[in-house]
């Protein structure tokens, strides 16, 4: 035990703590629609469950590698490292940092926003958050092929510009967070 004191989760929009009973009820209320339906279609009510099954075969391995993310930032990143690198202090080398991060990370984008989570409760500033996420934008697979298509010329202004616009994302995001 270090002794030190987690901090709190970040507070929503209406200044209410994040988490609760909502995921809760939503999930009651959606489980009562579909007992709802069996009693009027007993049918449709199978197929939808027969989908619902395929979703979550396909949605499980995605939440397995969050988990393993979550473990590892968790294990491996500190409250104090994540302030140096992705704090309110740490300037250019944050940016970079969100950028590098969001260029190269690949899957599912919910999978990503657990993890981030995680980092915003160790101090990762919401401006760099939002960098991060827009940079997924550029995806390093398909530059070759697109490379091929448009040209070297077009990739690299392309990619210039979608990384240009997500550090003007982060700072209006920054700003509106600061509001």
């Amino acid at each position: 035990m270090s002794g030190e004191r987690p901090p709190e989760a970040p507070e929503g929009a209406a200044g209410r703590k994040a988490g609760g009973r909502g995921g809760w009820i939503f999930l009651a209320i959606v489980a009562g629609l579909y007992g709802l339906a069996a009693l009027f279609d007993r049918e449709a009510a199978g197929r939808s469950l027969q989908v619902f099954a395929g979703l979550l075969g396909n949605v499980v391995p995605a939440l397995g590698l969050v988990l393993v993310l979550l473990f590892l930032v968790n294990l491996l990143l500190s409250p104090k490292r994540v302030e140096k690198y992705l704090g309110r202090g740490s300037g250019l080398r944050g940016w970079v940092t969100a950028l590098a991060a969001g260029v190269i990370s690949t899957g599912p984008v919910y999978a990503a926003y657990a993890v981030l989570r995680e980092l915003r409760l160790k101090g990762m500033r919401p401006s760099l958050m939002a960098a991060l996420l827009y940079a997924r934008a550029v995806k390093l697979p398909l530059l070759p092929l697109l490379v091929h298509y448009f040209g070297i010329a077009y990739t690299g202004l392309l990619v210039f510009w979608i990384l240009a616009f997500a550090v003007l994302g982060g700072l209006v995001m920054g700003w509106v967070e600061e509001e």
